[in-house]
């Protein structure tokens, strides 16, 4: 992005929004790692034939559940509970309510691996003090769960450059829902929509949402070549 198109997207922008994971987080490389440990550590790695196979599985399926959790259409303690269920299910050699109970058993430990092995991506603390010294606010805006964000946000030294987190679990509604987009400005106490940015890597969810708050967007690239934080207007 050339300064003209950095000038014109951010003028009279007070608040910046970033989204956490895959934005300014590697939740990827974070999760990936997280996937290997369980399987390394418990009894997945007796079920499936590879690590790669589990992670493959578990990644496909959660992705599923978070589309219908973004969407409102299951809750929390659904996608909790079955993005290790539902893989586990077709190998599983005890009964349902053992797999079940298991699979309970899985998420606090997945969780907390995540929380303790979080990293920024290249260029994110970098964006964020360049972000302040412009004189803008910034915030979170994620759909994380609230123990993890806020441990994420402080094991990375984010909690010290964010003036304000806004969760999905404040409210129970994901992005997009504008419902969230129109929290987060109450709570900054900036009523203008068009003095918002919002920085992300989902369209769908991020930038979608954003866009129908009457915000302004811009789309971060995690897989371009050279750093995890480049951007592109949208």
């Amino acid at each position: 992005m050339n300064s003209e198109t950095a000038r014109r997207l951010t003028e009279g922008v007070t608040w910046v929004w970033l989204d956490l994971d895959d934005t300014l987080v590697d939740f990827g490389g974070t999760a990936s790692a997280a996937l290997r440990d369980l399987y390394d550590t418990e009894v997945i790695g007796s079920l499936y034939p590879s690590a790669e196979e589990w992670e493959e599985a578990y990644v496909s399926w959660n992705h599923h559940l978070w589309d219908l959790y973004a969407k409102g259409e299951i809750t929390q303690d659904y996608l909790r509970l079955d993005r290790f269920a539902h893989p586990l299910r077709a190998v599983w050699r005890g009964t349902e309510e053992e797999l079940t109970a298991y699979a309970r058993a899985l998420d606090p430990l997945y969780l907390g691996r995540l929380a303790e092995n979080t990293r920024l991506l290249p260029g994110a603390m970098e964006l964020m003090e360049a972000v302040r010294a412009a004189g803008m606010r910034t915030g979170i805006l994620s759909n994380g769960f609230r123990s993890v964000q806020y441990e994420k946000l402080r094991r990375t030294g984010l909690d010290k450059v964010v003036d304000l987190v806004v969760l999905s679990d404040d409210i129970g509604v994901n992005k997009p829902d504008v419902r969230l987009y129109r929290h987060a400005m109450e709570q900054s106490g900036e009523p203008r929509a068009e003095a918002h940015l919002m920085v992300g890597d989902n369209p769908s969810t991020d930038i979608a949402g954003a866009l129908n708050a009457g915000w302004r967007a811009i789309l971060v690239d995690p897989s371009a070549e050279g750093s995890g934080v480049t951007i592109t207007p949208d």
